[in-house]
């Protein structure tokens, strides 16, 4: 049975926890927040992804406000980081240096010299540290890696992603709004699709961005395109300046020699393949989301079992790199070489 803790029970702690409680031979053992009040109103928070908004059971689980005494005295095998940005680095190093496995939201840090002593933390105390890049994870996103790495419908030719969100006035002491604490848009929101786009085409020879300072008075709406040797055309939009009955999407259009896929995920279904010759298909993807599917992986990685690799920490902080080259980018008006 692998304990596991918690720290931060916001819209992302809510989620690890529905994440944790639907695996066997997982246990929460115990949560910690600052805000004392969450432990008796667990109803969901609010978030730009649904799964989070049922009231928790934290019956039997061991409820602590001081972190360094939930490490001392809960015997953890294992810890989500679901805590601000700004965070990350400290509770995570903490974490690792008191032998637990670490499993960290994304992004993995503010810079890459925050992120580096996280790596540094795990190798030395020999534990598994995985950031949370649930996109790599999503099955829809999952499923087109492996379409494109198989080579069937030929090289890349062109590919667009968009993650549009209104604003999301609703965190924590509105830390999501200060650039300080989150990395603005860029870096809190759009870092899911350049981190896709890194893992999928590899990382880009150089980024060339645009962006609109929003209401984090940051980089809250940011366009790039991604520069590769090969002659393909490859952007990602994302921001958080949409007004308040927007809502959220996620969408992206990958061009292929041989096909194009579509997905967006408002509609049913969400994946496509529109194949040169032939009907559009619907490939069979796995189930779950990108949350409870990352998780499970970190979960049998934690457990000893023989897990793929998808993501690791210095491939976390390299996107990290790629999005604070983009920021650089707009600030500049230059093309930003990798």
């Amino acid at each position: 049975m692998i304990r596991v803790g918690i720290v931060g029970l916001g819209f992302m702690g809510k989620m690890h926890f529905r994440c944790y409680k639907a695996l066997e031979d997982v246990q929460v053992v115990a949560i910690c927040d600052t805000d004392k009040a969450k432990f008796s109103d667990a109803a969901g928070t609010a978030g730009n992804i649904a799964g989070a908004e049922a009231p928790l059971d934290l019956t039997g689980i061991g409820l602590y406000d001081d972190f360094d005494r939930m490490l001392a005295e809960a015997r953890l095998d294992a810890l989500s980081v679901t805590l601000p940005t700004y965070m990350h680095t400290d509770f995570t190093v903490k974490a690792l240096d008191a032998g637990v496995n670490v499993l960290c939201e994304k992004p993995m840090a503010l810079s890459v010299e925050d992120g580096q002593p996280m790596i540094a933390a795990a190798k030395r105390n020999g534990k598994l540290l995985q950031i949370g890049h649930c996109i790599r994870f999503w099955p829809e996103y999952a499923a087109v890696k492996q379409i494109i790495a198989s080579g069937e419908y030929g090289k890349l030719l062109a590919a667009t992603f968009q993650r549009l969100s209104a604003t999301p006035t609703w965190s924590w002491q509105g830390w999501l709004m200060d650039p300080g604490k989150s990395g603005a848009a860029a870096l809190d929101l759009h870092i899911h699709d350049s981190d896709f786009v890194h893992y999928a085409f590899g990382m880009p020879k150089a980024v060339f961005s645009r962006a609109a300072s929003g209401p984090s008075g940051d980089d809250d709406h940011i366009v790039t395109q991604y520069l590769y040797d090969d002659r393909c055309a490859v952007t990602a939009e994302g921001g958080w300046t949409m007004t308040p009955g927007f809502g959220f999407e996620m969408s992206f259009n990958i061009v292929l020699e041989k096909a194009t896929i579509v997905f967006d995920c408002n509609r049913s279904p969400a994946l496509k393949v529109c194949p040169a010759e032939g009907d559009a298909i619907t490939p069979a993807v796995a189930p779950g989301d990108g949350y409870s599917n990352e998780i499970a992986h970190f979960a049998k990685a934690v457990s000893g079992q023989s897990v793929p690799e998808i993501i690791t920490p210095e491939q976390s902080l390299e996107s990290v790199r790629l999005v604070m080259a983009e920021k650089q980018s707009a600030r500049s008006g230059e093309k930003v070489a990798l």
